[in-house]
C-alpha cells in the first residue's frame, strides 16, 4: 500500500469519525422534520350573478371549504360533496425545535424516516462524485452508474405517459386508454394515420433483434432528415433573419431628451453602440473571407474581427462556468444546510451560539 493511499485512508477515516461525531452530538444532522396539513375542498354549485342571462346555468367549482365564497353559498342545495387528504409539508429544524421547546410531547412536527433516508442517499452520492477529483475510484463509478441507469428510467417512464399513452394509444386506441390510462382523456375516435409512427416506432425497435437490425436505419433517417429540416427552418426563421435585422442600424441615433430637445449625450452612447456592433459584424466577417490574404487593410480589419471573436468566447466561457458554479453553490448548500446543519438550524444568529451548537 502507497503512503498516498494510507494518506487518504486516514482522511476518510477522520471524516468518517467527525461525521459519526456530529450526528450524535448537539442538535444532530440530517434529519428531515414534517407537518401534517390536512385540506378540505367542497363542491359548490354558484348561481349565476344578478342580471344576468336567465338561461344561464349555475356553474360548479371545488372551493376550500374555509373559503368566504362557501359560506356565502352554504345552503344545502348548493354544497355538494366534500373531498379531504393530508399534505405533508416538510418544514425548517428550528421550527422543530421550537415546537418541543413549547411542548416536549408534541406529535404535530415530527421526523420523516423516507426523506431523512433520502437526505443521506443525496449526500453520500455527492461525496461520491466529488471523490472524482482525487482519481477514480469504485464509489465514483458506481454513483455515475446509478445516476444514468436511474435517469434513463425516469426518462421512459416519462416519455411513456406523456407521449405513447396520449399521442399514440390514445389516437388508436381511444376507448382503452381512457379506460385503462388517462380517465379524463377526451375520446375524439381513431385516428388511423398514427399507424405510421407506431410502424416506425416498430421498426426502430427491431435493432435489438438478432437479425434483420438493418431495418432500425429506415426509421432513424427519417427522424434526421425531418428533425433537420424543421430545425433549419426555425433556425432561419428564429435566429438568422432576426440577427440579419438587428444587424441593420443607422449609425445616429437622435435620443429625444426630457424637455423635447436632443439628449446628445444619450444620442452618442446609442449612436457609438450601433457603430461598434456594424464594425464588429463587417470585421468578424471579414476574418472569415478567406478569397484574400490577410494583408495590409484587410488583415488588420480580419484582427479587430478576432478581437471581437475572442471576447465573443470569453463572455460565453465565462457565463457558462457561472453557471457550473450556481449548481457547485447549490451542492454545497445543500451538504452544509441540509445534511450537515453547519448553517444555524436553530436560526441563532451570534456567533457564540453558532459555535456552541457546533462543538455540541
Amino acid at each position: 500500500m502507497s503512503g498516498r493511499t494510507i494518506a487518504w485512508t486516514v482522511v476518510l477515516l477522520a471524516f468518517a469519525g467527525a461525521l459519526a461525531w456530529r450526528a450524535s452530538s448537539g442538535v444532530g444532522m440530517g434529519k428531515v422534520y414534517v407537518e401534517e396539513e390536512k385540506e378540505s375542498f367542497v363542491q359548490v354549485t354558484v348561481p349565476p350573478p344578478i342580471g344576468a342571462d336567465p338561461t344561464e346555468t349555475p356553474q360548479t367549482k371545488w372551493l376550500p371549504l374555509d373559503s368566504p365564497e362557501v359560506a356565502r353559498f352554504a345552503t344545502p342545495e348548493q354544497i355538494g360533496g366534500v373531498i379531504s387528504w393530508t399534505e405533508i409539508n416538510q418544514v425548517k429544524p428550528r421550527e422543530y425545535f421550537a415546537a418541543v421547546a413549547e411542548d416536549p410531547a408534541q406529535t404535530r412536527i415530527v421526523m420523516s424516516w423516507p426523506r431523512t433516508i433520502g437526505t443521506w442517499i443525496a449526500a453520500l452520492f455527492t461525496l461520491a462524485i466529488f471523490s472524482f477529483l482525487y482519481r477514480d475510484n469504485p464509489f465514483y463509478r458506481f454513483s455515475e452508474a446509478v445516476v444514468v441507469g436511474v435517469s434513463a428510467g425516469y426518462w421512459m417512464v416519462v416519455g411513456f405517459w406523456d407521449i405513447i399513452v396520449p399521442n399514440l394509444l390514445g389516437k388508436l386506441l381511444p376507448g382503452v386508454t381512457r379506460t385503462f390510462f388517462l380517465p379524463g382523456l377526451e375520446v375524439q375516435g381513431i385516428e388511423w394515420a398514427y399507424l405510421v409512427p407506431l410502424a416506425l416506432g416498430i421498426m426502430l425497435v427491431w435493432r435489438l433483434m438478432p437479425v434483420g437490425g438493418w431495418i432500425s436505419l429506415w426509421p432513424l433517417a427519417f427522424i434526421v432528415g425531418t428533425t433537420a429540416g424543421l430545425r433549419m427552418v426555425g433556425y432561419i426563421e428564429g435566429d438568422f433573419l432576426s440577427q440579419v435585422s438587428q444587424s441593420i442600424r443607422p449609425l445616429v441615433v437622435p435620443v429625444e431628451g426630457a424637455g423635447g430637445g436632443v439628449d446628445y449625450l444619450s444620442s452618442f452612447w446609442k449612436s457609438l453602440e450601433n457603430v461598434l456592433l456594424i464594425v464588429g459584424i463587417l470585421a468578424c466577417l471579414t476574418y472569415f473571407f478567406f478569397s484574400l490574404e490577410h494583408k495590409g487593410t484587410v488583415g488588420k480589419v480580419a484582427r479587430v474581427g478576432i478581437w471581437y471573436l475572442m471576447i465573443t468566447f470569453g463572455a460565453a466561457f465565462g457565463f457558462t462556468v457561472m453557471g457550473r458554479i450556481a449548481l457547485l453553490a447549490a451542492r454545497l448548500e445543500f451538504l452544509f444546510d441540509d445534511w450537515l446543519w453547519l448553517i444555524d438550524p436553530t436560526e441563532q444568529r451570534s456567533v457564540i451560539a453558532a459555535a456552541a451548537m457546533l462543538v455540541g
